[in-house]
């Protein structure tokens, strides 16, 4: 894909995510650009200013997968990787993939998660993968 072209659809994208959000066109460019670099988006903004629904709209109009975890101080670890469950059909253990398994993902007060759970996220941010008893797995791309 030419420069150009790549241009031309990112600013398809942000037209179309501005029929939704109003007002907010310079944070959907940099959201844009944290997805088309593989990067990661703090956002810190007033209750009700469309935060959520900005990174959801984003996410449709790109055709992504979107997740969206409330932090809480009784989070687990496993809430957001997932874990292994047992499937008494075939007698295995199977992956329950947790929330983090998305392509966006909206971690709401993070400051209110646990030290391990911060740290769960943290490592699948950089690592771009997590660890469950033992198997890593990749998370989307």
């Amino acid at each position: 894909m030419r420069i150009q072209e790549v241009y031309q659809a990112c600013r398809r994208v942000v037209e179309e995510v501005e029929r939704v959000i109003v007002g907010k066109r310079g944070v959907i460019e940099k959201l844009l650009i944290a997805i088309l670099s593989r990067g990661h988006v703090l956002i810190e903004d007033y209750p009700g200013l469309a935060k959520t629904l900005m990174a959801k709209t984003l996410a449709q109009t790109m055709g992504l997968k979107f997740r969206r975890v409330q932090f809480t101080p009784d989070l687990l670890p496993a809430d957001i990787t997932g874990t292994y469950v047992y499937n008494q059909k075939t007698g295995d253990f199977e992956l329950r993939k947790g929330p983090i398994f998305t392509n966006i993902l909206l971690a709401d007060e993070i400051n209110r998660a646990p030290p391990k759970t911060q740290s769960a996220l943290l490592e699948a941010m950089q690592e771009r993968q997590v660890t469950l008893d033992g198997k890593t797995h990749r998370l989307e791309e």
